[in-house]
């Protein structure tokens, strides 16, 4: 049954895609309906009559909307797939453009090439997953990852491990058996093991967890944490360390890995 919140949700969501309100709300409201006029649609929808053209000419304009022109002329929203896959190629399109936009931007504060030791801070699974994503794609000699939250290891992952370069060790541990399982049958060349981090673990349902711990090169590391209420990933990031923090983080991280306690040592 579709209920209010579903519906404002829709609209939110193309709204944040570009689409002004009045356009939002109308093309919600012939995708629930086979046809509609524009006295049909401002009556479900709540947008004057007036605004409805207007509105139906810029969904028309972006490929959204069909019209036939009878008397009163009728509209309808074009399949759900087509229109995903519309509004898709715009929402790409656009993010292509700001990329070559900012990467045009001349850097007025250029550092001189020395490692910096330093420590970020970042939220959102989204981010937090593309900046692991880049690491791990980026590993010219070592990999090794503790997955504290199974949600986490998702096929995008596991993908991204699996196109790591040939020469490149690739260590995964998991907290649980089940989840070790998982990962050794998702990841048949790589080396999974239990993680010895029983602390790790979220006692109660109070209590922040863990979700990854991730060490690329022995030079940049990543520690995310799952807030209990909201589900959220918070991370934070550190590069540039060529000190006895990453030992001391590569030896913790493999615990229970008796087999290769250090390989390149």
């Amino acid at each position: 049954m579709t209920t209010t919140n579903d519906l404002e949700r829709a609209v939110d969501v193309l709204q944040q895609l570009g689409l002004k309100e009045y356009e939002a709300r109308c093309f919600v409201g012939l995708s629930r309906v086979r046809a509609g006029t524009a006295k049909q649609l401002s009556e479900m929808t709540e947008v004057p009559r007036t605004r409805v053209y207007d509105a139906i000419r810029v969904l028309e304009s972006q490929g959204l909307v069909e019209i036939q022109h009878s008397s009163p002329q009728q509209f309808r929203a074009v399949p759900l797939a087509e229109a995903t896959e519309t509004l898709r190629d715009r929402y790409e399109d656009r993010v292509d453009r700001l990329h070559t936009a900012l990467e045009t931007i001349e850097v007025v504060d250029e550092d001189d090439g020395k490692a910096i030791q330093e420590v970020w801070a970042m939220s959102g699974r989204e981010a937090i997953e593309n900046r692991a994503d880049d690491l791990i794609a980026d590993a010219s000699d070592e990999v090794v990852l503790v997955v504290g939250d199974e949600s986490l290891f998702t096929d995008d992952l596991v993908d991204t491990l699996d196109g790591v370069d040939d020469d490149v060790d690739v260590v995964v541990g998991a907290l649980t058996e089940p989840l070790q399982e998982r990962i050794a049958t998702a990841l048949p060349d790589a080396t999974t093991f239990l993680s010895g981090l029983e602390w790790l673990r979220r006692a109660g349902t109070d209590e922040t967890a863990i979700g990854r711990l991730l060490l690329v090169d022995r030079a940049s590391i990543l520690v995310s944490s799952i807030v209990p209420d909201s589900g959220e990933e918070q991370a934070i990031f550190g590069e540039g360390f060529g000190n006895g923090l990453v030992v001391i983080a590569r030896r913790l991280m493999a615990q229970g890995l008796a087999s290769i306690d250090d390989p390149h040592e």
